[in-house]
């Protein structure tokens, strides 16, 4: 949909023969355009990414789960066990030849967090082992449901066509439609917003272009529409000459006024309105604004609550999708020994004092072995360090008042 066709629908341009004559038009400039809202604009992705707020939540959001580690367990009666085997390797190293799994990674989130979709196929052995794991574009791609079953037609950059089965494409969406095949994408779903951004941005572009002249209409004694356009090119000329060569006055003819239309940043709330914009965007990919470099309403005491806030209530969603459909598509429906999982340990680390203490109470309580606290700190075991230990001084309260009555006669 177009950017402001609204305005253009329910507010076509004015045309006049004269200021009177309502046969020419009364300036040659668009009034969208005046303002930077240029009609007829798509707010595509290329676009949207133009927008620092959004450019910057995409990347953050995707590098960030590109990072983490990636990691196959399997289950056991002593819990679980990290499995060190190929597909480990595709998962956590290298997908192919030619994609690390951090380059994997991020690629498909940014499609997820831009287009509303990211796609990997599945190559197998004869055996049905996973061998390697190929990034899908898609804007080739496109999903079917014949027979009651999903199916995906490819087309890569030659132009050949491929299906595949949807056990054998990692598939992951934004948002999915009622149909459940299409997809919603975040910056299409939320253009107004996105383009008023893009709008803002236009405007501030212009004016700063212009010498820091805010747009104006011209008043005087125009006595024909010739007139009116060379006063109008005439005066745009001027404007452009003195701010070239620095001069603070402009001369006009006598019987002839200038009015500004637009408004100077401060009075414009230039500065407000971009610190707006950064908010939507953060209202649209979940994330607090301190992530967006908006520092306004953090502070030392909460930047660590924000962190929590931005693990337990934005990543952990893409995560457990991410992982269900890789469970999913690489182990089949049925319970299996063999999972994925990522670690999220180092996002939830703190500071050193904390993380120590933390680790002190896990120990003393029977919670954690000392080896693996030194683990998780990428330390060196140390012998005896995989026991388990727990404090001896906390005895049961009905135990003490036994211990209590002894000692004074009174149990007999």
């Amino acid at each position: 949909m177009a950017l402001f066709d609204f305005l253009k629908r329910s507010r076509p341009t004015e045309a006049r023969a004269s200021v009177e004559d309502p046969q020419v038009p009364i300036s040659s400039a668009n009034i969208l355009e005046v303002f930077g809202l240029e009609a007829g604009k798509t707010v595509t992705v290329e676009a949207a990414l133009g927008v620092p707020a959004v450019f910057s939540a995409v990347n953050f959001i995707a590098g960030t789960i590109a990072g983490l580690p990636c990691h196959v367990y399997k289950r056991s009666k002593n819990g679980r066990v990290r499995v060190d085997d190929d597909l480990a390797g595709i998962l956590h190293d290298a997908v192919n030849d030619e994609w690390s799994s951090f380059a994997w990674r991020k690629y498909t989130f940014d499609q997820v967090l831009t287009g509303g979709r990211g796609a990997t196929f599945i190559e197998r052995n004869t055996r049905g082992r996973v061998v390697n794991l190929w990034p899908l574009d898609p804007s080739g791609l496109t999903v079917k449901r014949k027979d009651g079953l999903r199916s995906y037609e490819y087309k890569d950059g030659s132009r050949r066509k491929f299906t595949y089965e949807s056990s054998e494409v990692i598939d992951l969406t934004f948002m999915l439609r009622s149909d459940q095949i299409r997809h919603r994408s975040p910056i299409s779903q939320c253009r107004e917003a996105i383009g008023q951004a893009i709008a803002l941005a236009t405007y501030g572009t212009k004016f700063f272009n212009g010498g820091g002249v805010p747009p104006f209409v011209i008043e005087g004694p125009f006595k024909s529409p010739a007139g009116l356009q060379n006063a109008a090119n005439n005066l745009a000329e001027a404007v452009a000459k003195a701010k070239n060569e620095n001069r603070l006055a402009l001369a006009i003819p006598a019987g002839h006024t200038i009015k500004p239309i637009g408004a100077d940043p401060e009075k414009s709330q230039m500065v407000e309105a971009q610190r707006f914009m950064i908010e939507q965007v953060a209202r649209i990919y979940s994330l607090p604004p301190v992530f967006l470099q908006d520092l306004t309403h953090g502070t030392f005491s909460n930047s660590e609550q924000q962190d929590l806030h931005f693990v337990k209530h934005t990543l952990k969603r893409w995560i457990e999708q991410f992982e269900q459909e890789l469970n999913l598509k690489l182990f089949g429906r049925a319970r299996q020994a063999f999972y994925v999982e990522f670690n999220l340990d180092g996002l939830l680390r703190g500071d050193f004092k904390t993380r120590m203490e933390g680790y002190a109470s896990g120990i003393q309580h029977g919670v954690l072995k000392p080896n693996e606290a030194r683990a998780a700190e990428n330390r060196a075991d140390y012998d005896g360090g995989d026991q388990a230990f727990m404090q001896g001084a906390m005895v049961p309260v009905a135990r003490l008042t036994a211990d209590a009555d002894k000692g004074t006669g009174n149990g007999n």
